[in-house]
């Protein structure tokens, strides 16, 4: 008995199976006690190794895809947002990223939190079982930059390739040359039509000749990002960071609160300007 238990353990794992190695022997005392039938003992069985199977797939996932592991929708106030903005966003969240889907979205965020709607997104994929990668527009730029230095390009933008949604973070803030700009051109033109690419840009479309320079290839650039995109404008939602850090002097200060708010008619329209002039747009963009 104890060496078929043995025998039967390495099979399993042989067939890598370890979460049947592991519980099997539990699995037959109960269905013995229930009295439960070989097939439904066969049952509970694969379904617990099915369980394990995709939750370290999902591990292995979210663990590859370098996303922020705190920035989910759990933690996204949504009921901050405009009824239309969230059921655009339900709408996002239900695309089915496999290839031959074409979903997209481009989205006007508040300032200082620009990245949280698009990491939400990535996480939600992630738990569908899709494979998801998130990375820094200059990080990328670099990466291919050299690939394409060391004759590899086509290499690199096949990896790229194997992730249904690429999340590419702060576009905006790279000036990118001309080789960086024909890189990026390359990586939107790739994708176009065939996997989904979320953006995050402070700069809205008519200054994204920053980014690539030539008006023509700006145009091009511009044409794959609107296609088969969704636009949710959220200019008017006040920042997180800024009404948190405002109900936290408020509390802090209750007096000094309340003197602000007998001079708010001289003194707001300076702080508005001031909080306008950091304003930041994130657009999610499938193209």
């Amino acid at each position: 008995m104890l060496n078929r238990h043995a025998e039967l353990t390495d099979l399993l794992r042989t067939l890598r199976l370890p979460t049947m190695a592991d519980t099997f022997w539990e699995v037959s005392l109960k269905a013995t006690k229930a009295g439960l039938s070989h097939e439904a003992f066969l049952y509970e069985l694969v379904q617990l190794e099915t369980e394990s199977r995709s939750q370290r797939r999902m591990e292995r996932l979210l663990r590859e895809s370098h996303l922020p592991r705190e920035k989910t929708f759990r933690t996204l106030a949504l009921d901050l947002f405009p009824p239309l903005i969230r059921q655009q966003v339900a709408f996002a969240r239900s695309w089915p990223a496999d290839g031959n889907h074409i979903h997209g979205l481009v989205d006007e965020l508040p300032v200082l939190e620009p990245r949280h709607l698009l990491a939400a997104l990535g996480h939600t994929l992630i738990t569908q079982g899709q494979p998801v990668l998130w990375t820094s527009t200059a990080t990328l730029m670099q990466r291919l930059l050299a690939a394409k230095r060391d004759l590899r390009l086509p290499q690199e933008l096949a990896k790229l390739d194997r992730y249904p949604c690429l999340i590419l973070d702060d576009i905006g803030y790279v000036q990118h040359d001309q080789d960086e700009m024909e890189v990026l051109f390359t990586v939107l033109s790739e994708r176009y039509e065939r996997k989904s690419t979320l953006i995050s840009t402070n700069l809205v479309f008519s200054e994204w000749t920053r980014i690539f320079k030539n008006p023509m290839t700006t145009v091009a650039a511009i044409d794959r990002v609107v296609h088969h995109s969704v636009i949710l404008d959220l200019m008017a939602l006040e920042s997180y960071r800024v009404k948190a850090a405002t109900t936290q002097r408020q509390l802090e200060s209750p007096a000094e609160s309340g003197a602000a708010e007998t001079t708010a008619g001289v003194d707001e329209p300076a702080r508005t300007t001031g909080i306008s002039n950091d304003h930041e747009v994130t657009r999610l963009v499938d193209v």
